[in-house]
């Protein structure tokens, strides 16, 4: 049912983007397979298969690429599918003999998808690397904490997940409708650093204008505003105004039956620090809940920052069913929602090679080519 529904992608399993990658073409119907190579790293990190969240709406199979029925078998699918899509450094899929010109060569309509944190090319295309490195390097980390504090680290979701997998998914699904088109696959080069580095375009464009100050905690979008910004409130907990148009800050002050900060003075840094130790006392005088009866749901766009035990139970996100229970497991439903083919979660995340024949078999191979494939140890039991 999900938009997707009809198309056939072969995902060379990694973790982290990638995986993302493939559990949001997952969730919109895509029929996804997901090839594991024997003894990957992703098998040690420590994580029960049915919490493995990211492998979720889709089977997977082990598979030994050291072997020539291995690399025939991706060739095999590739041949059937409309796109496939990797995570390792560049160069290792050439020597795998599962390269672009390779799998291309078996379905001209192919689109291939690589998924790095450096690029394909450049002085540190072949080092190693993580999330925060990718967004070290483009001004991502040096733009969020505290002012004369260390970086603040936002998780691992700016590089990994926004400007890798959504990245990914975003350029193969550009490509996969291209094809459509021309009848002709292409590479899809998704770097993380150059995909956090476009997340980035907003504030380079402040910048540029002269608009934004290049130190943390210093602007209207990192902590430096008293419009914007977290508070504690007397209970140990936080909240968050995100006040930035006037309108919005003048309801803020009506609520809070502020008068004596004038709503020409918002933008005025010259008193963000007055107007931050006046919104902090006042926020630090009562608990978070009597905040909420007050201002949630207002135009003072108020939030409370709530804990991941908490925000599943919020009536909003309730209401939405933002996070629903798989076998037990509680976990974010798939988004963005479609009005007439639904994404779905499709089945649980699995053990590797679990489902392997029944994976098999709907991409087209028979029973006795599936035995041959275990009986050989070409692919896992």
């Amino acid at each position: 049912m999900g938009t997707l529904t009809g198309f056939k992608i072969v995902e060379i399993a990694g973790i982290g983007p990638g995986q993302f990658c493939g559990m949001l073409l997952a969730d919109m119907g895509a029929q996804v397979i997901r090839l594991e190579r024997n003894g990957d790293a992703h098998k040690t990190v420590g994580i029960p298969a049915k919490y493995n969240l990211m492998n979720r709406s889709r089977p997977s199979i082990t598979v030994d690429l050291k072997k020539k029925e291995g690399v025939d078998l991706v060739l095999q699918l590739c041949a059937g599918a409309d796109a496939l899509f990797e995570g390792f450094r560049p160069g290792v899929m050439e020597r795998l003999g599962l390269g672009p010109d390779d799998c291309i060569a078996q379905n001209k309509r192919l689109v291939y998808g690589r998924m790095t944190g450096w690029g394909q090319s450049g002085p540190l295309a072949g080092a190693a690397g993580h999330d925060g490195n990718y967004s070290a390097l483009v001004g991502v980390l040096s733009s969020i904490g505290k002012k004369n504090k260390p970086p603040a680290i936002p998780l691992n979701l700016v590089a990994d997940f926004g400007g890798g997998g959504a990245f990914l998914a975003l350029g193969m699904l550009a490509a996969m409708l291209e094809a459509s088109r021309s009848g002709e696959g292409q590479v899809v080069d998704a770097a993380m650093v150059d995909g956090a580095a476009s997340m980035m375009t907003l504030i380079y464009g402040l910048y540029a204008a002269g608009i934004w100050e290049d130190e943390r905690e210093s602007n209207i979008l990192d902590g430096g505003a008293p419009f914007y910004r977290t508070y504690r409130t007397s209970d140990g907990k936080y909240l968050i105004v995100c006040a930035i148009e006037s309108q919005f800050f003048q309801m803020l002050l009506d609520l809070l039956d502020i008068n004596d900060i004038a709503l020409h003075d918002q933008y005025d840094k010259n008193k963000w620090s007055e107007h931050i130790e006046r919104f902090a006392g006042l926020f630090a005088s009562k608990t978070r809940d009597e905040w909420c009866a007050l201002l949630e749901g207002t135009d003072a766009c108020f939030a409370p920052v709530l804990s991941l035990a908490e925000a599943p139970q919020h009536p909003h996100i309730d209401s939405r069913k933002t996070f629903v229970t798989v076998d037990g497991v509680l976990q974010p439903a798939p988004a963005p929602r479609f009005s007439r083919t639904p994404s779905q979660i499709n089945c649980a995340p699995a053990e590797p090679g679990e489902r392997a024949g029944l994976a098999l078999k709907d991409w087209g191979f028979t029973a006795a080519e599936i035995g041959e494939l275990l009986s050989s140890g070409t692919i896992g039991k």
